[in-house]
């Protein structure tokens, strides 16, 4: 009943099994982190929606469906050209049978998800109301954890509370099955928090996504004490991309769908020309901001330029078409992460070749288009386009793949908005 009374409805009633499992996953998502679950949550809630509707469709014969959308098709075409990419590389490489079944479970946690999420969203009933109050309360209980994690860490009682004992059944690291209320930025020696993400510049991306839900919440209050969070979470992350993103989500949000509006064409017809007048000293002002921003941390930004380096170079002259099929661990020089971490695009050339690029690239790419296009005239596209710019400026930044069991809140939008327009 408690899970229930802050459902955005006056019956408080879930019109589908989906519904309930995507509200259960998303204002469960500090109680799974503090039992050190969700990981696993986050995984597998994808799967087991899917196979929900899938009951449902064998079940009820009877029962019409939404035919599935071109663009969903799309991704669900993209992310098995991941696995055949995958596939190719574990057998040049010769990386045994073992290897090929882990390394395929990692695409069904991973990439697989951003293309069961939409097709979720494409078949079954879920109100996007659901999903954006959902969304507000997780961002309430980040300013929540933000307060209490603040007063741990002024009286300096330990940050890491427990690493979960559900480690063992594998993952990217341990730190996605730690439980933690604070870190310690080893360049400063302060305080960094990463909340209930792996690491703090996660935290980041998150805040970005949460913000463009929260900013669609009607109850002011709600709406204000979640924005409230989402800047909790942007500031205590300390993430230089996201507080980019963070502020530039603002204008966004409000003008991306206004491009067919007079006075936005007019003024975009004196901007353009501006800038590209007085484009030499622009760009060096940007680039001066962009390189006084990664001083602030240059040990980070050192092992980002390398692990970079060294996943081009090895892409390159070892594996271009197919990739090597699986992540490595870099040099000491890197600190042993993995090669190609830090970024989507050089893990996916190093892991999955330009096959795997290229499967992320193109409908990235449409999408955007597409969201751009019926944002003029859909609210939910409109949504669903500042959700994807995130996604596509932290894929410079993150590694898209290991952080899906986070965000598929977005993935669901996404499906929201390709079944909107096929449907009227």
């Amino acid at each position: 009943m408690l899970m229930k009374a802050a459902l955005p409805v006056q019956d408080k009633r879930f019109i589908s099994t989906e519904e309930m499992l995507v509200w259960a996953g998303l204002v469960l998502t500090y109680p799974m982190f503090l039992l050190g679950m969700l990981y696993v949550m986050g995984s597998v809630i994808g799967w087991i929606i899917a196979f929900v509707i899938m009951l449902r469709m064998y079940v009820q014969t009877h029962r019409k469906y939404t035919p599935i959308s071109f663009m969903v098709w799309l991704w669900i075409i993209a992310m098995i050209v991941m696995l055949v990419a995958l596939l190719m590389a574990h057998s040049e490489w010769s990386l045994g049978l073992p290897q090929t079944i882990k390394s395929s479970i990692g695409w069904m946690k991973g990439w697989a998800l951003l293309a069961i999420f939409p097709l979720i969203a494409n078949l079954a009933q879920i109100r996007k109301e659901v999903v954006v109050r959902g969304v507000c309360i997780i961002a309430i209980h980040t300013f929540i954890f933000a307060l209490v994690s603040l007063a741990f860490y002024i009286v300096r009682l330990p940050g890491d509370i427990f690493l979960s004992p559900l480690k063992v059944i594998g993952g990217p690291g341990e730190s996605f099955f730690m439980v933690s209320f604070y870190g310690i930025n080893p360049e400063t020696g302060a305080g960094r928090w990463r909340f209930f993400t792996p690491w703090a510049p996660a935290a980041g991306f998150m805040a970005c996504t949460y913000l463009v839900f929260c900013l669609q919440e009607k109850n002011t209050r709600i709406r204000r004490w979640a924005i409230a969070g989402c800047w909790a979470m942007l500031l205590l992350s300390q993430s230089r991309a996201g507080m980019a993103i963070f502020i530039m989500l603002f204008p966004l949000v409000i003008f991306s769908d206004k491009l067919k509006e007079p006075w936005l064409l007019i003024c975009l017809g004196i901007i353009v020309p501006t800038i590209l007048l007085l484009g030499e000293p622009i760009y060096n002002a940007i680039m001066d901001s962009y390189e006084a921003i990664k001083q602030q941390r240059p040990g980070s930004t050192r092992v980002r330029q390398a692990l970079a380096n060294i996943a081009i170079q090895r892409w390159q002259a070892e594996a271009p078409i197919w990739g090597h099929g699986i992540v490595e661990r870099g040099p000491k020089m890197v600190e042993f992460m993995p090669i190609g971490s830090h970024h989507s695009w050089y893990g996916l050339l190093f892991v999955k070749g330009l096959v795997g690029a290229f499967a992320l690239a193109i409908p990235m790419i449409i999408s955007a288009l597409y969201f751009l296009w019926h944002a003029q005239t859909s609210k939910t596209s409109q949504i669903a386009f500042c959700l994807l710019t995130v996604l596509i400026c932290y894929s410079f930044f993150e590694n898209l793949e290991i952080l899906s069991y986070l965000f598929w809140p977005a993935l669901l939008w996404f499906g929201f908005a390709f079944s909107e327009r096929d449907t009227g």
